[in-house]
């Protein structure tokens, strides 16, 4: 009874909080239109930026005469260039006209005597407190109801690097950075065409990230930017710090353990995508981007598949899928055969392993479970130890306690084979979170096949592809192209057919722009003269 009173108490408290927002946020509309007067301005951002020792108000005159103020953080401001062309300039300007009209006298200024390449108008102090806050320097100016931007900010960023997680033998050696500005340059390089648009706006009510929606105008199906605007602007949290936190709240299932949202730092993979008519998300401060939608088999995929020979990435995709069905089948498989079907072990082989486990206290369940936890934690600490204790805890650990373990009878040594094969085999999977997926459904099935044998294997798997059947991301079937079925998407699911097979776009949109290359793309040995290579070979 307590705890429905608290609760009821709770949604009170918040609904009057609520209330007192939006009336709030209705008196700050009013008076937040900027004032003629320089004065009343200048006590207002002063209000707001109190014990903000960061925050310069740089106040002079423009020609000795017209007061103005200049507002900048100190530290993601230029300070070399706001005193060579602001400051310098305006505080030299010489005005021998005393009947100058006001309007007239600033619009000179800023068009003869700024020396900064993008300058925006501001209207109210929300607006100034957003253009400072993102670096730009604000400048007031008596007797003017409007505020100038001036686009001055010197954001501490890092060099464009390879993404260490996306290594690839042959391909692009850039990777995104925690600049949007640098993001967008990148992505621009490898897409020219102005039909690559991109979309602004700000989520979090501190934070004021800057989140940048990106596609291609044609190809992108207008109804999917669309809804991607709406799942984005429904968003209200306190700051968004990364793009997993904008992940969680646009995924069409949330209580999914497989990844409906694809996140990259390569630029040619977001390029890729947005060619075959996907939305890709940009927010400042993270090197990682988002891309919807996406199918199961896009996490299978790795950029360097398009870079080699099209045999050669058919063949590396077919070792994908098997070390996948490795990963997470071969415990449970390992469970079930030593349980309930002995019989399906060649007699060699069983004697071996039962010979290895005579002395193991625990049934093959309970040392499956321990060894495959051992690996975890071991696997974590490598992830979470600096990068040059990482790597040696890692494997050194791993084989001084599977040394350990066999000795002193708390597990066998086929066990620890199959523990560390599905440990590698999990490696294979080129994309993080569905490597993780892997590794959290490895445990229910090793509980199903110690309980039920190869029945819960089989109805662990079922229970598995009945949940990716139904998953949907932005409305794409999961399983697509396979299920529903889609002959002519499969070239790049099961193989990567060669590029001049690849004639039209996926089918995730409804748009008439489907064809992706001219036709008759497919080599010809002809050499324009009638003669073919085996003709003039003689053989």
């Amino acid at each position: 009874m307590f705890f429905f009173k608290e609760r009821k108490k709770r949604k009170q408290i918040v609904k009057k909080q609520e209330q007192d927002q939006k009336q709030q946020n209705q008196n700050q509309q009013q008076q937040d239109f900027l004032s003629t007067d320089l004065n009343k301005n200048l006590q207002k951002l002063q209000n707001i930026y109190q014990n903000c020792m960061d925050v310069v108000f740089r106040q002079f005159k423009i020609s000795g005469k017209t007061k103005a103020v200049l507002i900048y953080i100190d530290g993601l401001a230029n300070i070399e260039e706001i005193d060579a062309s602001v400051l310098t300039p305006l505080m030299k300007e010489n005005n021998t006209k005393e009947d100058t009209d006001q309007l007239v006298y600033v619009n000179h200024i800023l068009e003869q005597k700024l020396t900064v390449s993008k300058v925006k108008k501001v209207q109210t102090i929300t607006e100034c407190v957003e253009q400072i806050s993102s670096g730009n320097p604000v400048l007031l100016i008596d007797q003017q109801s409007e505020g100038f931007a001036l686009g001055l900010s010197n954001w501490e960023k890092r060099s464009i690097e390879e993404p260490t997680a996306e290594a690839v033998i042959r391909g692009p050696r850039e990777g995104f950075t925690e600049s949007l500005g640098t993001n967008l340059s990148l992505l621009r390089r490898k897409i020219r065409s102005p039909q690559l648009k991109t979309k602004s706006m700000k989520i979090g009510k501190y934070t004021q990230t800057e989140i940048v929606i990106s596609y291609i105008e044609g190809i992108a199906e207008q109804d999917l930017i669309q809804e991607v605007e709406t799942r984005l602007n429904r968003i209200k949290l306190d700051g968004i710090l990364e793009t997993s936190y904008i992940e969680e709240l646009i995924e069409d299932n949330p209580y999914s353990p497989f990844p409906q949202v694809l996140n990259t730092e390569r630029p040619d993979v977001v390029a890729a995508n947005l060619l075959e008519g996907r939305v890709a998300i940009l927010q400042d401060g993270t090197p990682f981007v988002l891309i919807v939608p996406v199918s199961f088999y896009s996490f299978l995929q790795s950029s360097e598949d398009y870079y080699e020979r099209s045999l050669i990435s058919t063949v590396t995709r077919w070792l994908r899928y098997l070390f996948l069905l490795i990963s997470l089948l071969l415990p449970s498989l390992y469970v079930a055969l030593l349980t309930f079907h002995q019989e399906m072990l060649p007699t060699t082989l069983l004697i071996t392993i039962a010979a290895s486990r005579e002395k193991i206290p625990f049934p093959a369940l309970v040392e499956a479970l321990l060894m495959e936890i051992v690996f975890e934690a071991l696997r974590e600490a490598g992830l979470s130890l600096p990068k040059q204790a990482g790597s040696a805890v890692s494997i050194v650990g791993a084989l001084v306690i599977g040394q350990a373990a066999i000795q002193a009878g708390l597990a066998s040594a086929p066990l620890i084979m199959v523990v560390a094969l599905t440990g590698i085999a999990s490696f294979t999977v080129p994309r993080y979170p569905a490597g993780v997926t892997l590794r959290m459904l490895r445990f229910p099935m090793i509980l199903l096949a110690g309980m039920l044998g190869l029945l819960g294997i089989m109805l662990g798997l079922l229970m598995i592809l009945t949940h990716m059947a139904a998953l949907r991301s932005f409305g794409v079937p999961y399983l697509s192209p396979m299920a529903p079925m889609q002959g002519g998407e499969m070239k790049d699911v099961l193989v990567r057919a060669p590029w001049w097979k690849f004639n039209t776009r996926p089918r995730l949109t409804d748009t008439d722009n489907i064809r992706r290359q001219g036709p008759n793309q497919k080599p010809n040995l002809d050499h324009g003269d009638g003669k073919t290579s085996k003709g003039k070979g003689g053989s």
